[in-house]
Formats: structure tokens, sequence, C-alpha cells
């Protein structure tokens, strides 16, 4: 008696808008306005594909509860055991953000990849369908599975932590540390309001101005991108100090788009000097992450000793003070 065939796997798709579900109007401004099913047309194969749509929007304008709200779709399509992996359709401008805030509290062996598009859909030569088709095929890989959240764009695959934007218009749009960043412990999913987290950019000479406003509005922490390994000028120290000193936690990125932020140079403006203000460096984490991380963290309860110790152990590279 012949043997009856397995099933295909079942692949949950969830979308969000962005560029791949982009066309453009007559005066050439992209807006997304496709649905799943001309999204999804012909681009997965071998897979039972259950679709949901959890947003149709421009990531540029994506909130951390429109993040949650992702996550929140991913998480329920894990619920069931016949999902076998998750895509998720994501614009591009803010991937690196919503792929870490799913990685940082993933639970689950099964893969969740990320992808999107550079062109339109109704570009001459779109890239989405290509990177959904390899999207698809990674999640359903045995070899994604424990690997974390995923991002598989312009035929490569990279690891959610440390990802970034590293082009405007690349096919191959994103860049992540090699060796990828170590991968914690997740953290607890709690339902409570998101804090305020600013990023705050440093330029040469910077009076601090900016982060004294940052914490009169309310900030509950604020990620400065600062200049070289993470250094800025005296008056951002003292800037930093107030913050610290009034609650507010203060995390140190970097503008250069490779290597890691460190505390190792002095001269009343260094990454040095603002550790000894409070600071806590991020690492290989550029501002996007270094921000979900952190308000992440302050949304749980997290203290300034705990904030420390959990950049210590996930940014791959930050130094104590």
């Amino acid at each position: 008696m012949p043997e009856t065939p397995s099933p295909a796997p079942v692949l949950t798709v969830v979308t969000t808008g962005g560029t791949i579900a982009s066309t453009r109007d007559e005066d050439g401004v992209s807006t997304p306005s496709l649905g799943p099913a001309e999204l999804l047309a012909g681009a997965v194969r071998g897979a039972r594909v259950r679709v949901v749509e959890a947003l149709r929007a421009d990531s540029s304008s994506l909130t951390l509860a429109d993040a949650a709200r992702v996550r929140a779709a991913v998480a329920g399509a894990l619920a069931d055991a016949d999902v076998e992996a998750v895509v998720v359709l994501h614009g591009t401008d803010s991937m690196e953000e919503t792929a870490y805030l799913l990685d940082l509290h993933h639970d689950d062996e099964r893969a969740v990849v990320l992808t999107g598009a550079q062109r339109t859909a109704d570009d001459p030569a779109p890239d989405g369908p290509g990177n959904v088709a390899l999207a698809a095929r990674t999640a359903l890989e045995p070899a994604a599975r424990g690997r974390g959240v995923l991002v598989a764009f312009g035929g490569r695959v990279h690891p959610a932590a440390g990802l970034s934007k590293r082009h405007t218009q690349d096919l191959d749009a994103f860049s992540s540390p090699s060796p990828p960043l170590p991968r914690a412990e997740p953290l607890p999913w709690r339902d409570a309001p998101w804090p305020r987290v600013d990023v705050v950019a440093v330029s040469p000479g910077d009076d601090g101005v900016l982060l004294d406003a940052a914490r009169a509005a309310g900030a509950r922490g604020v990620v400065l991108q600062a200049l070289g390994s993470g250094n800025a000028s005296g008056d951002v120290v003292e800037a930093v100090r107030r913050c610290t000193r009034a609650g507010v936690a203060v995390v140190v990125t970097t503008r250069v788009p490779g290597g890691p932020v460190s505390a190792g140079y002095g001269g009343g403006g260094g990454g040095h000097d603002l550790a000894a203000a409070g600071a806590v460096a991020s690492g290989w984490l550029r501002a996007g992450q270094a921000r979900v991380l952190l308000a992440s963290l302050l949304r749980t309860g997290a203290d300034a000793d705990e904030v420390r110790e959990r950049f210590g152990r996930r940014s791959g590279g930050a130094l104590p003070h």
C-alpha cells in the first residue's frame, strides 16, 4: 500500500506594509497599497501559507506600540503547534528595530524571519518576490531553528541583533556584526505603556542642550549617538550627568557604521568621561536597536544597574566604567 505523503508545512506570513507592499501613484509617490494576496502571489512554494495582516503602513511611521502589535501577531501564530515558522514582511526603514524587539522576546525554537524590499512592487525589476522566497526557504530550513529572529534580504541572512541598514538604495541593504552578537535569555513580555526614550545626535563641540531638552520633555531614557568610538564634548558629559542624577538612563552609541563603542578616551568628553557620568556603552548596537533594548528594559522596571548589566550581555563589546 503506497505511503500517504506528508502534508506541506504550515508557514504563517505576517504583513505590515512597507515598500514591498507599495506602488507609485501618477506623481511617483510610494504608498503601501497591496494586500496579502497580491504580495504573496507565486513567491512561496512548498508550504501551506496562512496570512495575518498586522499593519499596513510605512515603517518610518511605526511606534514601539506598533512593533508590539507585530510581536503579538507572531506570538499568536506560534501559539499554534501546526505552524512550522513565521515570515514577517516589513518596511526597511525600521526593520532593524522591529526585528530586534521580536528577538528580545522570542522564546521559541521555531524560526521567525523578516524581509521586505528596496523597490516598490510595480517597479520593472522588483526585489520583493525574491526576498520573500529567500525568507520562506530560510524559515523552513531545519538549520534556522534555535537561531532567534533572522532577516533575509538581498541574498543574505542576518541575525536580528546588531542589524543596521547600511544603504538607502542597494538591494543588499543590511549589515550585521561578525561574529554574531551573543544571545541572552529572552526578556519577559509585559503589557505596560512604553516609556519615552529619545535619540540625541552629538556634533563636534555640542553644548548638551538637546539632552537637557529630552530630560525636560519627560524622557526616561536617552540614546546618545556620539562621535568616534563613543565620544562627545565636556558640555555633553555634564548634560549626561544631569540626566543620570535625575534618574534618566543614558546609553551611548556612535554615528560610525562599524565597530563597537568603548570607554577608552578621556580628555573631558571621551567615552571614559561619559561612563563616569553614568552613561552605558551600547557595544555594537546602533541607535535604533539600543533604543529598543533600553525602552524594553525600562518598561519592565529595570534600574540603572540592570540596564548596564543587560547591555553588557547583549551588545557584544560594551566596556565597564
